[in-house]
This record gives C-alpha cells, sequence and structure tokens, in this order.
C-alpha cells in the first residue's frame, strides 16, 4: 500500500472534502473545501484536543463500509460530530472522500449542525506566498535554526555533523563523480572491501538478474552479470543509506523507503531505455537519480524529527496533495531541496542532482531537464501502482511524448515490472539488510 490519493479535477470546485480524525474522546468529520490543505494546528486550536488523522488504510476501511452506498449510512455519517472550515459554503451539497473517492449529496442543512466552525484550511496559494525568493541554502539555514536548536554555523555542512563516510564510500562517490571511471578502477575498490564484496556476489547471485551459470568471482560479478554501472549504483546508493538509520513515525501504510527507491530506479531505467528521444538520460545516471530521489526524505527525519512525526499526520491528512506543498507549510523546507544540496555537496554529477531537485518541477527546462522529467514520470507511473506515495495523476501521451514514449511502451514497462516483483523485492531485502 501507498499514501496518496486521486486528487479532483481543478473544474470540481464546489465540492467539498470529508476527513476522520479522532482522540481519545471519539471520531469526528472533518469538512472542508476539497483543494485545500487541512491545517492540523489550526484544528487543534479551534477544538482544543489533539485531534489526529486515522490512517490511509483505516480511512480506506471506514469509508468503503457498504452501508455508506446507501442514503441512510450517508445520512448516519452527516450525523457524526462535525468540524466545519468557515471557508465551506453550508449550501454545498456534495461531499468527497479522497482515499475511497467516496461521493453524495447531502442536504443542505446538513452542515449548520457542526460543533465547531473557523479557519482549518490553507490554499496553495497562501502556502506558498510565505515562501521567500531564497537559495535552498538560505532556506534549509532558516529551517534548522527555526526547528532545531543548531545555530548555524558558516559552513552548512559541518553544522550538520552526519556521520562520516567510510574510505570505501569516498571512494565511490569520486568514481561515480568522474566521466572516465573504469571498471578496473571500481574492481579495486570492491576487492580491498570485504563486506562491499560479499554484497556485489550477493547481487549477482539474486535470481533478479539470472546470471547463467556460478558467479565464480567479483570481476565475473561485475563484469559479466552486473556491469561497471549498476554496481556502482548499487553499493554508493547502499552506502549513502547507511549514512542515516530509516526513520520512524512514518506515515502509516506509506512505502517502505527502499522498495520506492529501488522500484524508482529499476522502472526509470526500463522507461529510458524504452525511450526514443534522441535527449535520454544515460541509463546509469538515471537509476542513479531514481535511487536516490527521495533521500532528502532521510534527512528531514535525522534533522527534524519533532516536526517529522507531525509531518506524516499532514500527508495522512492531505493524501491528494503533493507532499512538496505540505512540506513548505510544515517545514518551509522540501525534500528535494535539502535532499539535491546534500548530493551536490557530495560531488555528484550534476544529472542526478537535477533529477532529484527539479522532479516535480513541470515547467523546469533548465540544463539536464530531460532527469526531472523521467524521474517525475516514473513516480506518476508508480503512484499508480502502489510502489510510491504522492497523489495519484495519470500521465497522458502528451507527456510520453515529450520524452520520447508512447502508451504502449509505458504499458509494456509496467507488465515488465509487475511480472518480476519476486526478484525485486529480494533486491530490495538486499538494500534493507545492509542499510539496517
Amino acid at each position: 500500500m501507498s499514501v496518496g490519493a486521486r486528487p479532483l479535477g481543478q473544474m470540481e470546485k464546489n465540492v467539498v472534502r470529508i476527513a476522520l480524525v479522532h482522540d481519545q474522546q471519539g471520531k469526528a468529520l472533518v469538512v472542508l473545501p476539497a483543494h485545500a490543505l487541512l491545517n492540523l494546528a489550526a484544528l487543534w486550536r479551534l477544538t482544543g484536543r489533539q485531534l489526529q488523522p486515522v490512517s490511509g488504510s483505516d480511512s480506506q476501511r471506514f469509508f468503503a463500509q457498504e452501508g455508506l452506498k446507501t442514503a441512510k449510512g450517508q445520512e448516519q455519517l452527516m450525523n457524526m460530530p462535525l468540524i466545519l472550515d468557515s471557508d465551506v459554503n453550508v449550501s454545498k451539497s456534495e461531499v468527497w472522500e479522497p482515499y475511497t473517492g467516496l461521493r453524495f449529496s447531502i442536504q443542505d442543512d446538513r452542515l449548520k449542525n457542526a460543533q465547531y466552525v473557523g479557519s482549518l484550511s490553507l490554499t496553495s496559494e497562501l502556502i506558498y506566498e510565505k515562501v521567500t525568493m531564497q537559495s535552498d541554502v538560505e532556506a534549509i539555514t532558516q529551517a534548522l535554526e527555526r526547528f532545531s536548536a543548531l545555530r548555524v554555523r558558516q559552513r552548512l555542512e559541518d553544522t550538520l555533523s552526519l556521520p562520516g563516510f567510510s574510505q570505501t564510500t569516498r571512494k565511490l562517490i569520486m568514481l561515480r563523480s568522474d566521466p572516465d571511471a573504469e571498471v578496473e578502477e571500481l574492481l579495486k575498490i570492491v576487492k580491498v572491501d570485504a563486506p562491499v564484496g560479499a554484497q556485489v556476489m550477493s547481487w549477482a547471485a539474486s535470481p533478479y538478474y539470472a546470471a547463467p551459470g556460478k558467479v565464480e568471482s567479483i570481476e565475473d560479478a561485475v563484469i559479466r552479470v552486473l556491469g561497471f554501472d549498476l554496481v556502482l549504483n548499487l553499493a554508493l546508493g547502499v552506502a549513502m543509506g547507511q549514512v542515516m538509520s530509516m526513520p520512524d513515525n512514518t506515515p502509516r501504510g506509506g512505502t517502505p523507503f527502499w522498495l520506492q527507491s529501488v522500484s524508482s530506479a529499476v522502472f526509470a531505467d526500463q522507461l529510458v531505455r524504452a525511450s526514443k528521444s534522441e535527449n535520454r538520460p544515460k541509463p546509469g545516471l538515471i537509476y542513479l537519480s531514481g535511487l536516490l530521489h527521495n533521500f532528502g526524505y532521510l534527512l528531514l527525519a535525522h534533522l527534524f524529527p519533532a516536526q517529522f512525526s507531525t509531518l506524516s499526520r499532514y500527508i495522512e491528512a492531505n493524501p491528494h496533495l503533493p507532499y512538496t506543498l505540505i512540506e513548505q507549510q510544515v517545514l518551509r523546507l522540501t525534500r528535494e531541496q535539502i535532499g539535491a544540496w546534500l548530493l551536490e555537496s557530495w560531488s555528484l554529477p550534476e544529472e542526478v542532482c537535477v533529477g532529484v531537485r527539479q522532479q516535480n518541477d513541470v515547467n523546469y527546462d533548465g540544463p539536464h531537464a530531460e532527469y526531472a522529467k523521467f524521474v517525475q514520470i516514473t513516480n506518476r507511473v508508480l503512484r499508480e501502482l502502489g510502489y510510491c506515495d504522492g497523489p495519484i495523476e495519470p500521465v497522458s501521451e502528451q507527456e510520453l511524448a515529450a520524452i520520447g514514449l508512447t502508451m504502449e511502451s509505458k504499458n509494456k514497462a509496467v507488465e515488465s515490472f509487475l511480472q518480476n516483483q519476486d526478484k525485486l523485492k529480494e533486491l530490495v531485502s538486499i538494500f534493507g539488510a545492509r542499510s539496517s
């Protein structure tokens, strides 16, 4: 399961949204404009209660009940304690629930019986109005000073005090940054680091790669089975994952971090190989872009543990909205900003940094825009399949054509991806075992 819901079309601005919240005193329904963000802090202030959104899976079970398909069940639902956003026109007669898509009409006077009425929602325009024009480094610095005890020193890298890299990891980063690097240099690194060498042998023996015959040596694993780019990307991705532990208190029911990361890497690679565009990304670099596209998520959890829990609740309460919008509201900082900054500071290729930083900017047309476009399309397709968190927005034929794909080639890539789930999960388990 993943956390995300299909948003309403922008033309449907007259529909209101319902969200189920609860605390020790019981459950309640929040009613607010369908396209707005539910501001949990405002909800807590209005009610004097620490009401929390129920998990996505609980919302699905609750709102998918057969009884709610009937007029009687819908009437009983709207008899629950109601908390009404003051921006809602009480004469509106249709409500919508994003996790299940449940929609039904209600009597015009039903919303007038709300227990609480107040300002609970924020539009995307209001949220972005608070975002000042500044560099990513300035945004990171302000967030650190606002939400942590850190006072940023001259070098932001020193302030973060992240765990240091091993010598092997540093060599891998330098190798990945060198466009003229050769396989012999990679073999030297892998062969002198016993754990990494053992991991490479494990990858090569994985059914996912279906290597013919027995893998006899590290050279055999790298040259015959896996290839230079794949070994380097896998080793580097896992090494970076070891810098920070997996976060606790993530959105309930969300896609596990490495499942999303590896799925994105594998599927992006498939799409690039199917693309007919003359400007398509290099397979090795798009694989790494997909693998690291969500790395800033780990960094947010590492730097802002108290706020990360709140962020998770906001994501659950607003599954139809982009998480970049939610992160701007909660932290004034997005995972793309801090993730790309860190990758840049580690001297990763510019293509990868752009792919990570601009993956959600549909209007970006600067250098290496093709990397951002492929990462974006990859993750939107994976959201429809339940392998990536975020709002579900189907990809159009025009968007596919812009990166040299057709709906048929995309569907073939999806079919191949789904047919190899057992192999994919084994590959994910390798990452999980290495990064735990």
